[in-house]
């Protein structure tokens, strides 16, 4: 009204009739205690304080309007931020190209990876310092949502110009005298290695004990020497001439899992991210587990 300069021509613009208009300015200077608007035959004007009221109330509508644009932006993904945990050698390997990839379909989000063991991902999807966690969760962890990804399975890496690496499979058996590289036992895959080699009835002494997977390799790539890691490893090559031999007799794998807190809704954001990673894991490693 105060654009309008007369209460017909505001009621017209704002789709109501001019008495209820009239009436709601009445009550809202009752409200304030005093007037907000000098009336004439011809014209309506602001009075001071009603000038005072508009540039106040303006100013807060237009943090309305901008709250409601970013709540909006939000549902449709113009904008967000989606942190994201995952066990190095995932993080390393696996990820960035997913990661890629769900940046540029989805531009607006903000997606923030974290290497992490599965104790602190578990962690930080419990205190909501992150939405999504991916790793291998024992199906017993409580209170997370586990959504199957692929199914891993553990390999012997080899140098190419090792006695084995041209073999299609091996058995736990033929590591028998081989030179082993094995992760410490903070590691998960320390204990399914171990499986294999009792199951092969084989003592299980390694070479030398290492806590990155990396340095496996490396001591794979100048010692000859042999690593069992999971398949996914093959991602850390980094140019090196490696073969990874699946191992049999027993096949030992582990899931790979997308978690997510049972009892919290996930934003659209992470609804979304969350929905990419699962269809990413399964179209490009689909190979993870062998058929041998």
């Amino acid at each position: 009204m105060a654009e309008a300069g007369h209460f017909s021509r505001a009621a017209e613009r704002l789709g109501m009739s001019q008495p209820a208009l009239s009436q709601a300015v009445r009550e809202l200077e009752d409200g304030l205690g005093t007037r907000l608007f000098d009336r004439t035959t011809r014209r309506v004007d602001l009075t001071e304080a009603g000038r005072l009221f508009r540039d106040t109330a303006l100013a807060g509508l237009g943090e309305i309007d901008r709250a409601v644009g970013m709540v909006q932006d939000l549902a449709a993904l113009r904008r967000g931020v989606v942190r994201l945990a995952a066990p190095p050698l995932l993080a390393a390997t696996v990820l960035p190209r997913a990661v890629r990839a769900i940046g540029a379909a989805l531009p607006g989000l903000d997606i923030r990876l974290e290497d992490l063991g599965t104790d602190l991902i578990v962690d930080r999807l419990r205190s909501g310092r992150a939405e999504i966690g991916i790793g291998t969760f024992p199906p017993e962890t409580e209170g997370l949502a586990v959504t199957p990804l692929v199914r891993d399975r553990l390999a012997a890496f080899l140098r190419a110009d090792h006695p084995l690496a041209g073999a299609g499979a091996l058995g736990w058996s033929a590591l028998a005298d081989q030179p082993v590289v094995a992760l410490t036992r903070e590691s998960g895959l320390r204990l399914l290695t171990e499986m294999g080699f009792q199951a092969a009835g084989l003592a299980f002494r390694p070479t030398h004990e290492v806590h990155q997977i990396y340095t496996a390799l490396a001591l794979v790539d100048e010692l000859g020497a042999v690593a069992v890691l999971p398949v996914y490893a093959a991602g850390a090559f980094h140019g090196r001439d490696f073969r990874v031999v699946p191992l049999t007799v027993p096949v030992i794998g582990r899931e790979i899992a997308l978690a997510r807190l049972l009892d919290k809704a996930p934003s659209p954001a992470a609804q979304a991210v969350a929905q990419r990673l699962i269809q990413d894991f399964r179209k490009h490693l689909p190979d993870l587990d062998f058929d041998n």
